[in-house]
């Protein structure tokens, strides 16, 4: 499945400077295509936008998680301090600490917060990484089940055959190919097509299922899944209902809990395009106010003035 490929320009005082290809999927709520750019059915990299599945596989595999800790599973936090004492009271219900994280060492994304651990005299750590949540998750699904937590990151381990299992059914393809993700997890590449399929599972599953919880508790937290600051959280507030996931190299995943969904995927990994063109997709599917029109363009900046915009076309 192919159609023409949408375009972001990088405007700067009235002058294209940049050009980014966007791929887009969007579908209506009875499934039915809406808006198709570039090739949608084909092999890609979702990269985070898989963590409402994989926290999905630890939910049905007894992960005892639920509300602000459910949602910092699925998450791409920030690391902003009730992330970082999120992430440590799972650790600690799995009689864990954070030094069982086999995520990378990192600082806080979070600007505010970043300055205060290099002004405290902290440093790097595991436990501020993106990604530690879902590590957290992973281990204390480990603990509840008896698998060991020393390899819990291994292709071979229970864990992540398990997580690939679900990740091969609510998508309803096979994994194209596996391989390692930023933070050290497997990763899968699937298609667009079958990423949109499985948040629309999610979203349109019975309530008290593992599924529903999973998007329940997300949609309940955005700050949780990402940031107080984040674009993500952000649509989320102003949608009341809508689910959005955030990958890296610039790969969007939605859904909304009447089934409308989508995904995006910025070619060259540039996340400066992918915010305006996720809100092309939700407004493509009739969805509107004041935050999308206030995302639909990325401001540049020149001398700290507004020079330039970052546009769909």
């Amino acid at each position: 499945m192919s159609a023409e490929s949408l375009f972001v320009e990088v405007v700067r005082s009235g002058f294209v400077e940049s050009t980014h290809r966007a791929r887009m999927l969007a579908v209506a709520a009875d499934g039915s295509l809406v808006r198709v750019h570039g090739v949608v059915d084909a092999p890609a990299s979702p990269r985070s936008s898989m963590k409402p599945l994989q926290a999905l596989a630890m939910v049905r595999a007894g992960l005892p998680l639920e509300g602000e800790l459910l949602a910092l599973a699925c998450a791409s936090h920030a690391g902003e301090p009730f992330h970082v004492d999120g992430v440590r009271e799972i650790l600690a219900g799995a009689g864990l600490d954070e030094s069982a994280l086999g995520c990378p060492e990192d600082l806080p994304e979070h600007v505010a917060s970043r300055e205060e651990v290099l002004r405290s005299g902290g440093s790097r750590a595991r436990v501020y990484m993106n990604c530690s949540g879902k590590h957290a998750a992973m281990l204390a699904t480990c603990v509840v089940n008896g698998w060991p937590v020393e390899t819990y990151l291994d292709q071979t381990h229970p864990l992540q055959r398990a997580i690939r299992a679900t990740v091969e059914e609510l998508t309803g393809e096979r994994v194209a190919a596996g391989g390692v993700d930023g933070c050290g997890a497997p990763l899968f590449f699937v298609s667009m097509l079958g990423v949109t399929r499985a948040f629309r599972a999610l979203v349109l599953a019975e309530p008290g299922t593992p599924e529903r919880r999973i998007a329940d508790d997300f949609r309940a937290h955005p700050e949780w899944t990402s940031g107080t600051t984040r674009p993500e959280a952000r649509l989320m507030r102003a949608i009341p209902g809508l689910m959005v996931k955030i990958g890296a190299e610039a790969f969007d995943a939605f859904a909304f809990d009447d089934g409308r969904s989508g995904t995006v995927k910025i070619e060259d990994g540039g996340q400066r395009a992918r915010v305006p063109v996720t809100v092309a997709a939700l407004r493509a599917l009739g969805f509107e106010g004041p935050e999308l029109d206030e995302l639909a363009t990325g401001v540049l900046l020149g001398g700290g003035r507004p020079v330039g915009e970052i546009r769909v076309r």
